[in-house]
Formats: C-alpha cells, sequence, structure tokens
C-alpha cells in the first residue's frame, strides 16, 4: 500500500475516534437504570474503540514521519487505556471476565475477528537492539554455567567432502565446456558464410526486417514504461514530472531510505536543541529564578516562614510552581487543622458512645450501599484516558488534519514542530540547574533570616534483618545480580511463541445459552483476548501501565495441556519481558531460611523493576496455598512463599510493570482466602471445542502442517475433530508428534497420511473427563 492509504486510515480513524468521544460525553454523563442497556451501550463502545485501535496501530506501524508516528502513538495509548477500562466496567456489571456479544456484532455486521485485541509492533521494534543484546548476554551466562548446550556443529565426514568437492568441481567444468563449445560454434558459423556474403553483407529485406523488429521493440518498451509511470503517479507512489526536481542531487535525496530519514532527523533535533539552549535559555533560566525568588517571598509573607523546597522525586520547582498561590495554601493549612480537629473531636464521641452506636450504625452503611445502585443507577467511572485522547485529537486537528502533503514525498519531519518539542526538553535541563542554584539560595535565607536549618526527613527504620539484606545487595550491580539469577535458575529464557500461535476459535453459541440460564465455557478466543488484554497490553506501554486499572497478578487455571505454560511464555515474546521462574519445584534447596527467601524476592523485585517489563511465574501454585502438604512434597516445602507474595505485590507500583502469573490444573486443593487474594484475576481454560479443533488453520490442521505433515484427502480432519472431543491441545500435539517420525515423514510422498494413525496415537491417553471438567466451574 502506499503512504496515502495509511494516512486515509488515521484520517478515518480520528474521525471515528471524534464520533466516539462526543457518544461519551452524551450517553455515559447519565446514570443508567437498567443494567443490560448499560452493558450494550459499554459493549458497543468496547467494539468501536477496538475497530480504532487496530486502524490507528496498523497506521503508526506503516506510516514513515516520526512526527506524525509521535501523535498516533499518544492517541494509541489512550485508546488502549480507554479499551481496559471499558473492560472492568464490564466485568463489575456482568460479575464475570468473559463475555458474549455475538448478538452486537451481528447488529453491527462485523466478524468476531474484527474484534481480536492486535498486539502492537512498537512493542518490540522500539527496543529490539536492547532486547537482542540482552538474548546475547543471557546465552552467554547460561552457557559458561552449563545451563544450556550449544548447538553441535554436524562434522562433515571424509566422503562427503570429497563429494562436495566433486560436485562443485564438475559442475565449474561444465561451465567452462559450455562457453568453449559456444565459441567453436560461432567460429564454424563464421566459416561457413563465403566470402561473396562477407562483403555483400545481408539482403535488403533481412536487413529491415532486422531493423523493424528493433525499432517496434523499442518503440513498445517505452509505451510500457510510459504506462507504468502513470500508473504509479495514479496510486501515488511517484510524483507527476513538473513536480519532480532537476538538480541530480534533489534527486539523490528522492532516494533516501526511511533510515536515513529517521537519522537526519536525529542530527536535526540535536542541532535545534543547542540552537534553542543558545538563544533562550538564558531569558528561560532569569524567568525560572525571578519565580521561585517571588514564590519564596510570597510564601513567607502568607505562612510566616520560608517554604521548604521540594526534593527531586517530588518534581523539584515544578511542583512548588504548580501549587495555588499562597493564600490558598494559607487556607488550605487552616482547613487541614479544623479536620484534624474536628477528626479528634469525633473519636472521643466515638469512644463515649462504646458499642451500641456502633452496632446501629453497620445496618445504616449496609442499607446505604444496597439503595444506592436502585436509586441512581450504574454510572461510567472517570477515566484517566479520555484527556489524552482529546490531547491527541485537537493536535491532529491543529496540525495535520488540513496539512497539505503534495510536496511531501519523502516524509521528512518539520524542524517547527520538532522547536516546540526541544523547548520543553530544554526548560526541563535549566530547571535541573535553576534548583540547585535555588536551593542553596533557600538555605541562605533560612540561616540569614530565621536562623534555621532545614529538618532532614527521618525514614522508618526496618528490622535489621530486612535492614542487613537490603544493606548486602545495596552496593551490588544490577549485571551481578542478573547473572546470579540466571545461574541459580530463577531467570530463564522464554520460548519464542507469539499469542497467535495460540489457536482457537470463537464460540457463537455463548449469547443464546446466556439466554437460556446456561453459563456457557468461554472459547480459546476469549482466552486469547484477555491474556492480551490482563498480560501483554499494560506491560508493552509505560502510560497505560501507570494509569488503566491495574492487574498486579494473573491466575491461568485449567486442565494439563491446554497451554498455560504457552501462554506465559507469548506473554513476554510479544512484549519483550523478562522471565522469572519461582515455581515452588524450582526453589528448592535455594536460598533456604527465611532470611535467605527475602534475599531472593529482593533480588527478583530490583532487577525486574530495572529491567522491567518483567514476568514472574510460579507454576503449580496451589501448593504455596495448599490445605496440608503431602509426604513427598515436605522436602520441597511449597508453603514458603505464602505469607511473603501479598508483601511482594504490596512493593510493586503502578509505574513498576511487573506481573506475577500463576499456573494451576488444581485451584481447588488451595485454601482459596489467601488464594483469591493474591490473585487478582482467575482466567479459566477450557479444552478446545469441536470448532477449534476443526477448521481451517486451526488444531488439527495448524499442529500437521506445524510438524511437517500434508493434508490430503485420506486424511479426514472432521472425524479427528470429533473424535478427539475432551481432549486437549497437548494431547493433540502427542498423538502428531507420536505419529510424524521422521521415517514417516520420509515416507509420506508415497503414502499419505491416514487417519486411522492418529486416532490410535490419541486412544493412548487419557482425555479430560466431565467431572473433572465441572470442577473448574
Amino acid at each position: 500500500f502506499s503512504i496515502s492509504t495509511y494516512n486515509k486510515m488515521w484520517r478515518d480513524a480520528q474521525k471515528d475516534l471524534e464520533i466516539q468521544l462526543q457518544r461519551e460525553r452524551e450517553e455515559f454523563l447519565q446514570p443508567e437504570k437498567d443494567r443490560m442497556k448499560a452493558f450494550k451501550m459499554l459493549a458497543v463502545s468496547y467494539i468501536k474503540y477496538m475497530q480504532i485501535f487496530r486502524n490507528l496501530e496498523t497506521a503508526h506501524d506503516q506510516l514513515v514521519h516520526q512526527q506524525k508516528r509521535t501523535v498516533i502513538r499518544q492517541v494509541l495509548d489512550g485508546v488502549i487505556g480507554r479499551i481496559l477500562e471499558m473492560k472492568k466496567e464490564m466485568v463489575e456489571l456482568e460479575n464475570s471476565e468473559f463475555h458474549y456479544v455475538d448478538n452486537i456484532l451481528e447488529d453491527l455486521k462485523l466478524l468476531p475477528e474484527d474484534i481480536e485485541v492486535p498486539i502492537p509492533k512498537y512493542f518490540i521494534k522500539e527496543k529490539l537492539k536492547v532486547l537482542q543484546q540482552r538474548e546475547k548476554i543471557l546465552d552467554e551466562i547460561l552457557l559458561n554455567a552449563g545451563l544450556q548446550t550449544q548447538k553441535p556443529v554436524k562434522a562433515m565426514t571424509f566422503e562427503e567432502a570429497i563429494k562436495m568437492i566433486q560436485v562443485a568441481e564438475r559442475a565449474r567444468q561444465g561451465r567452462c565446456r559450455a562457453a568453449f563449445m559456444k565459441q567453436i560454434y560461432l567460429e564454424e558459423k563464421r566459416a561457413g558464410q563465403t566470402k561473396h556474403e562477407i562483403q555483400m553483407g545481408p539482403s535488403p529485406d533481412d536487413a529491415a526486417t532486422c531493423i523493424q523488429k528493433v525499432w517496434r521493440g523499442y518503440i513498445q518498451r517505452k509505451k510500457t514504461e510510459k504506462m507504468r509511470e502513470e500508473e504509479i503517479i495514479f496510486l501515488g507512489m511517484s510524483l507527476p514530472s513538473h513536480l519532480k526536481a532537476t538538480g541530480i542531487s534533489q534527486i539523490h535525496i528522492g532516494q533516501v531510505n526511511t533510515l536515513q530519514g529517521e537519522v537526519q532527523a536525529r542530527h536535526e533535533e540535536v542541532f535545534i536543541k543547542d540552537e534553542l539552549r543558545e538563544t533562550e535559555g538564558p531569558d528561560i533560566k532569569e524567568t525560572l529564578q525571578d519565580q521561585i525568588g517571588q514564590c519564596f517571598i510570597e510564601c513567607r509573607h502568607i505562612i510566616g516562614k520560608f517554604p521548604d523546597y521540594p526534593t527531586k522525586d517530588a518534581g523539584g520547582s515544578m511542583a512548588m510552581l504548580s501549587q495555588k498561590t499562597p493564600e490558598q495554601v494559607a487556607a488550605e493549612l487552616a482547613a487541614k487543622k479544623e479536620m484534624a480537629l474536628q477528626k479528634k473531636a469525633q473519636k472521643e464521641e466515638k469512644e463515649k458512645g462504646g458499642k451500641k452506636k456502633t452496632k446501629e450504625k453497620k445496618p445504616q452503611k449496609t442499607g446505604k450501599k444496597v439503595s444506592l445502585p436502585t436509586e441512581e443507577g450504574w454510572k461510567m467511572a472517570p477515566s484517566n484516558f479520555l484527556s489524552i485522547m482529546e490531547e491527541g485529537n485537537s493536535q491532529y486537528k491543529a496540525v495535520w488534519q488540513n496539512r497539505d502533503e503534495g510536496w511531501d514525498f519523502l516524509q521528512d519531519h518539520d524542524p517547527e514542530l520538532i522547536k516546540e518539542e526541544k523547548r520543553e526538553e530544554v526548560e526541563k535541563e535549566i530547571r535541573v540547574q535553576v534548583d540547585e542554584l535555588m536551593q542553596q539560595k533557600l538555605e541562605n535565607l533560612k540561616l540569614a533570616v530565621d536562623r534555621e536549618k532545614s529538618d532532614k526527613q527521618k525514614k522508618g527504620r526496618k528490622s535489621e534483618k530486612v535492614r542487613a539484606v537490603m544493606m548486602s545487595l545495596a552496593h551490588r550491580t544490577i549485571d551481578s545480580l542478573y547473572r546470579e539469577l540466571v545461574e541459580e535458575g530463577l531467570l530463564i529464557k522464554a520460548k519464542t511463541v507469539n499469542l497467535s500461535d495460540y489457536v482457537g476459535k470463537y464460540s457463537y453459541l455463548g449469547t443464546t445459552l446466556h439466554q437460556v440460564d446456561k453459563e456457557p465455557l468461554p472459547s480459546l478466543a476469549d482466552v486469547r483476548q484477555l491474556i492480551a488484554l490482563y498480560g501483554i497490553l499494560p506491560l508493552g506501554s509505560q502510560i497505560v501501565h501507570e494509569k488503566a486499572p491495574v492487574v498486579k497478578a494473573l491466575l491461568l487455571a485449567g486442565p494439563a495441556g491446554v497451554g498455560k505454560k504457552m501462554l506465559v511464555h507469548a506473554i513476554c515474546t510479544e512484549t519483550g519481558a523478562n522471565l522469572f521462574d519461582l515455581s515452588a519445584s524450582n526453589i528448592t534447596g535455594k536460598y533456604p531460611g527465611k532470611s535467605g527467601l527475602q534475599m531472593m524476592l529482593h533480588m527478583v523485585l530490583k532487577v525486574a523493576k530495572q529491567l522491567q517489563p518483567s514476568v514472574v511465574w510460579i507454576g503449580d501454585t496451589e501448593k504455596i496455598f495448599s490445605k496440608g502438604v503431602q509426604k513427598a512434597e515436605e522436602e520441597m516445602n511449597p508453603k514458603r512463599l505464602e505469607k511473603i507474595l501479598p508483601k511482594f505485590l504490596k512493593a510493586l507500583k503502578a509505574q513498576d510493570r511487573v506481573l506475577l502469573v500463576g499456573t494451576t490444573d488444581r485451584p481447588f486443593d488451595a485454601n482459596l482466602k489467601p488464594f483469591c487474594k493474591v490473585y487478582q484475576k482467575i482466567i479459566l481454560i477450557p479444552r478446545p471445542d469441536y470448532a477449534s479443533r476443526f477448521g481451517k488453520y486451526f488444531l488439527w490442521k495448524h499442529i500437521i502442517l506445524q510438524n511437517g505433515g500434508e493434508i490430503t484427502n485420506s486424511l479426514n480432519i472432521s472425524c479427528l475433530a470429533k473424535v478427539s472431543d475432551g481432549f486437549t491441545q497437548g494431547h493433540i500435539v502427542q498423538a502428531v508428534q507420536a505419529v510424524l517420525s521422521e521415517l514417516r515423514l520420509l515416507q509420506m510422498t508415497r503414502k499419505p497420511l491416514r487417519t486411522a494413525e492418529f486416532m490410535t496415537s490419541l486412544a493412548r491417553q487419557d482425555p479430560v473427563y466431565k467431572e473433572e471438567e465441572e470442577t473448574f466451574k
């Protein structure tokens, strides 16, 4: 496709976004008492946002213009965050993670594929070099530690080497002989001509025919070249001749590729930034000093003393200047004092009232909670992403909507737009210098005027053991901690698996079963969608993770062989995340004792935060929360992490892109109260249904083709799909791999695959029975 195609796609997506934002202002402000109607409103908005998301992601990935991609990226992050907020509201309305919207899709004339969650490619593209370097380091550490064996280079035998040399030499001799024979043929042809023919030359008819042939070929090539050029101009892939530059240098610039354009843009950014620092830097510095100095004087005039200078983490002078006026600060301080006095008086009244008053208040509170939804109805919660989308939309309207790009064939950057962006960066750099100067000036003012020194904040002291652990790790670098975790087998290499490899079809009977009060099992497409929403999208984008509803822990529950581990590896592959394995079987004998456990988790947390995004995986997680430990597992001590896991999750902040993922095939063996307290989201993964087992590019076909097999008429996929009811993806993979041995693959050309071969292999395995499936419900 041409650049104009993706520009149009971006333009259409922005129009749809504007319509959707207007619709939200009109519909979601009013409370809705009917739950079904509220859910339908949410589902329609969710689908619309998903379509906008898909179009914006494609445009962002394919457009060359760096400044356009920056604007699209801002809107894209806003749309992703809004989709996650919509999903949270839908879950709260239906009390279920899975939703069945096939009737809404039918009304909108859409397919289930239209609401498949796309994985933005910039998650990996933006840090590809870092990921490649990290993978190389990981391989080196694993090889040195003996945890990974290098693929052996197959040595060539003496006979094979001689045969290869013979083949190459015979080919060379054949080429030389062909050239020699051609030369002999031409010499014989020349010798066969008579002297008269050589002197007179060809006859006039032959000469005329030869000239006609050459001329007609030349004319036709010119016509074809002209038609091709007109077609390219019509498609917008080239400029008309009157717009093309005639100079050689300009023609050369027209052939510059995207990478050179980006390098040029970076050099231009540096040049513009230096220019701004020289021309506007002194004025910015003087203005900031005047503003901060004025703030000092006004605060002392109102409060009676100089204020404390905000720390660097708190924002420095930015936090001071973004606050309210001194009068408002004084009013807030007075209000806080009054509130503190009121709370103290209320506390004394409660203590005097005793237990009777508390008993009377409890039913009133519960009564209020029940009456609110019936009176007011459902109302959309405030959004953190509407302002981001509106800002991106207004930026698009102001700069890009009516922009004439007929002359911008190279899709080059705009220096004026870069200047506006770099002005903010220059101001931030200068602000850091000003903060250091003004902080020292404030200390001198306090000493000279108030004769006081700023008090240093006292940090809460931790227990001696924890403090000793912290001190032992404080002086160590991230590289050394990373190496130790790899050597101990706690940081493992994720398998390269994409989410699209987890094949499965959408269930079209969800709404029908729901209407007759039957709770349908989720389809594999629903599972894939939840993994993308709760696992991949928040980990991939920092802005989305900070502002969207936080999911710190995720549980994948389902029978053995349904692909739980594969989904964990898919999350890591799609986001470029590190994978930490804290399964009970993996940490046995490592870092013994309570202090050792604290040290291990502190190391994992420190490395995971520093090299985010990261995934912490706990396999067979029900053993950590089991009601009783079996004798065979006493040495493993699986309950080591039970009490410390909530503290681990509490240490994760909104800016930390770290996700805890647990997998289990026996969740009912765990003590449910602490189990559900740790895992916020529980995703049930069922065995594949008939639609997922049969169909184009679905389980049976996909796995057979993946293992080198061929689909022929003698192989009845429909029969295999019916017979394999109750079997998981793991069972099907094992059956296919057992049949498609190296010998069988060699025989396939003369002996095609038959259905009976796979049925025999499948019959040796135990399926998932209905009783086991019911326990998961």
